[in-house]
């Protein structure tokens, strides 16, 4: 044969379809007679790639070619002049395909598709968060219409081929261009593309095969959670058109602040105000613990006894080992951080007042002396962090 096919595109002739493909598209964009003008020949010379492109882009005429037969006397005449259009069964739709890596071909598509996720918010008190807890949630989602069973039409009815596309949900348009009769392809505006058309659609869900309603899941929210973390809940959410398989559900954990803990990481914190004299002389102090709100919990854990040395400045912190927070990953739980704020009276009758006086005296303590502590919060930054 005359022609190098494999030479005209440029490509070795083990080349992939791939390559092929990417070849041509590539030496079309510089051949093409609008983009060179100036060429004389350059709609000789797109035709020649063309051309070759239809032999080395088909299996069974490359197949031919490699034998060193004529191609394009394999079921058509080739191309029988540039400006005629394509005889020779090359249909415009390829090259476009090839040129920009579109589809020539969509058929009719379904009418049952995949549903979309859906997201909801559930709110916690913390013991609910700490612990664990299974909690009721409402969901405005879509379901399959119970009459239809997701079909779209009324109950004994059958969808109809579409008789303006015959069934293919296509329509084609051929217009004449610099390149010939050039065919175009959409979907059909009368069946949008499903190929059939619902005489009867269901009155329930107009024919999309769902309805909206309103359903109550019951949640499992694993111990240790905190604000932010979502629970995937798989097939639980917006069911698709047509009764597609419904999407997922995500449950995004909203956590309530508490007026007497504080969390911190896996950590619980609290403050207890302790009487001055208490801190001078030292003491036991019950305090009552996250369990005590949690219905579930042992007797025994609602309440600790929490021992404070004598001598204990306000802003000491007593961590309790394992009672904060379970761990969401892991075992163990984390600690309930104690922070003593000693209180300092500010109501005194004459008897307090002169008791205090004294032992002001007996300890040399009735002037200030003001230190300076260089790289130490002390006790009121402690108390400021602990409020923040």
């Amino acid at each position: 044969m005359s022609k190098d096919y494999y030479d005209i595109l440029g490509v070795e002739r083990d080349a992939t379809p791939e390559a092929i493909k990417k070849a041509y598209r590539r030496r079309a964009m510089k051949v093409h007679p609008d983009v060179a003008p100036d060429d004389a020949e350059a709609a000789e010379k797109f035709k020649e790639l063309s051309e070759a492109y239809e032999v080395l882009s088909d299996p069974n005429k490359r197949a031919v070619f490699d034998r060193g037969g004529d191609p394009m006397s394999q079921g058509g005449a080739g191309f029988s002049g540039f400006g005629g259009g394509f005889p020779g069964g090359f249909d415009f739709t390829n090259l476009v395909d090839a040129m920009f890596g579109t589809a020539s071909s969509r058929g009719p598509r379904s009418r049952v598709r995949q549903g979309q996720d859906a997201l909801v918010r559930l709110r916690l008190e913390l013991f609910e968060a700490v612990f664990g807890a299974t909690k009721p949630v409402k969901v405005q989602t879509a379901v399959v219409c119970p009459k239809c069973a997701g079909k779209g039409g009324e109950p004994g009815s059958e969808p109809v081929n579409c008789g303006t596309c015959d069934g293919s949900g296509e329509v084609s348009q051929i217009q004449r261009s610099f390149f010939g009769d050039v065919r175009t392809t959409q979907a059909c505006p009368t069946c949008r593309g499903y190929g059939t058309i619902i005489p009867n659609p269901c009155t329930e869900c107009s024919g999309e095969g769902r309805v909206r309603t309103t359903r109550t899941l019951q949640v499992k929210v694993p111990a240790g959670v905190s604000t932010g973390i979502r629970i995937h809940l798989e097939a639980q959410g917006e069911v698709g058109p047509g009764g597609g398989p419904a999407g997922d559900l995500y449950v995004e954990l909203v956590v309530d602040e508490h007026d007497t803990f504080r969390r911190d990481g896996d950590n619980l914190e609290m403050v207890v105000k302790l009487p001055m004299t208490a801190a001078a002389l030292g003491t036991t102090v019950d305090v009552a613990t996250l369990e005590a709100e949690w219905p579930d919990s042992p007797v025994e854990d609602r309440s600790v006894a929490v021992e404070v040395p004598a001598g204990t400045q306000s802003g000491t912190r007593i961590a309790l080992k394992g009672k904060g927070v379970p761990r969401l990953r892991g075992g163990g739980r984390g600690d309930l951080g104690v922070t003593l704020l000693v209180q300092t009276p500010t109501k005194l009758d004459d008897k307090q007042r002169e008791l205090l006086r004294q032992l002001a005296e007996e300890r040399d303590e009735t002037r200030a002396e003001a230190i300076a502590a260089k790289g130490h919060k002390g006790v009121f930054g402690k108390i400021s962090e602990w409020f923040s």
